[in-house]
């Protein structure tokens, strides 16, 4: 009895032995088959990985309506970035301008397009610009359309000119008028104020005056003038007004030419210059704003003379140091530069 039961334990010992190794078997072999799954997931990965994205041609969507172009390039598999700007046309509203990269070019699937879409004009009506000065509206116009290759508006030139009491330089009249609506390039055709025929105005009182006292009130003072220069007599101040043509006080048409002789320094520093600033401005019909500004070496600027000018010979005098520069604006815009390097007296320069 004990024989048969022990025979039989050992029969059982061998038995689970063999089970136990049976599934002891299939788990190693199921972890070396999930780890070699695995491995072999991740080499797919990877190469998909290193191939990238499918590629595909990137459609020519200009001259397309916006809805239009976001559907071609839905159907590539590629996204907009859009960019809004003004355009010469109304019908341009809400199409397609310009687009980065161009059609045809071959990119990644998922690839940002550059869309720039039209806004539309950037004004549809003409304003009104009666009243206003016509150098104002030139310069709001330039601002307007600074980036645009042809303007959306643009004033005829020359303008036509005529006499009335509105101040010299307002707009009387303009064509278009006004409200009329813009559907491309416009043309508008102005007709401004010379002033009165036969205005008079009163000559200042510039004798003895310092020289930068004498620029200021020449400056508000509406009158043409020149200057001639030479040294103080006994007596005299330097730097000062030693003389006027006309005289002080006197009635004279608007165009009169105010003649003025002042007296030079008495000593410069070393490295200064002084001398007579000379130009021929273009003839206007009216006066213009006219600047003569100076940079000097230390990189300041300064304004010397601001003053509304018919054209003509500008002369004015100057005190600055060696490799100061001397700039000539009108309306803004730069006519003539030049450096001050030696005293030359009268010399002109144009």
């Amino acid at each position: 009895m004990g024989l048969r039961n022990r025979a039989k334990m050992h029969i059982d010992l061998n038995s689970m032995e063999k089970y136990v190794g049976n599934h002891l078997k299939f788990f190693i072999s199921l972890t070396i088959g999930l780890i070699i799954f695995v491995g072999v997931i991740a080499l797919a990965v990877f190469f998909m990985a290193v191939r990238g994205e499918e590629q595909t041609m990137v459609p020519d969507v200009r001259g397309m309506e916006l809805t239009g172009a976001l559907l071609e390039l839905q159907v590539k598999e590629l996204y907009p970035r859009i960019q809004l700007r003004h355009s010469q046309s109304a019908a341009d509203r809400g199409m397609i301008l310009e687009q980065s990269p161009e059609g045809g070019t071959i990119v990644k699937a998922g690839r940002r397009i550059r869309l720039v879409v039209s806004q539309g004009v950037v004004i549809n009506n003409v304003e009104n610009y009666v009243g206003r000065r016509v150098d104002e509206v030139r310069m709001d116009l330039q601002t307007l359309f600074a980036s645009a290759a042809v303007p959306l508006l643009s004033l005829k030139e020359p303008f036509l000119y005529q006499y009335s009491p509105e101040v010299p330089g307002t707009i009387l009249q303009q064509r278009p008028e006004p409200g009329t609506s813009i559907s491309g390039p416009t043309v508008l055709e102005l007709v401004v104020s010379r002033g009165l025929e036969n205005e008079l105005t009163r000559v200042p009182s510039l004798t003895g005056l310092s020289i930068n006292a004498a620029l200021a009130i020449l400056g508000d003072a509406g009158v043409r003038f020149t200057f001639s220069q030479r040294s103080p007599g006994r007596g005299e101040q330097p730097e000062t007004v030693l003389s006027q043509t006309p005289a002080a006080e006197t009635l004279v048409a608007a165009n009169t030419e105010l003649s003025l002789v002042v007296s030079s320094p008495a000593k410069l520093q070393a490295g200064e210059v002084f001398a007579l600033f000379s130009y021929t401005l273009p003839a206007n019909p009216y006066p213009l704003p006219v600047s003569l500004e100076a940079i000097l070496p230390t990189g300041t600027r300064q304004t010397i003379i601001t003053v509304n000018h018919p054209g003509g010979k500008f002369t004015v005098p100057y005190r600055l140091p060696i490799g100061s520069t001397l700039i000539l604006s009108m309306l803004g815009r730069e006519l003539y530069r030049e450096e001050v390097s030696l005293p030359v007296w009268g010399l002109d320069q144009r």
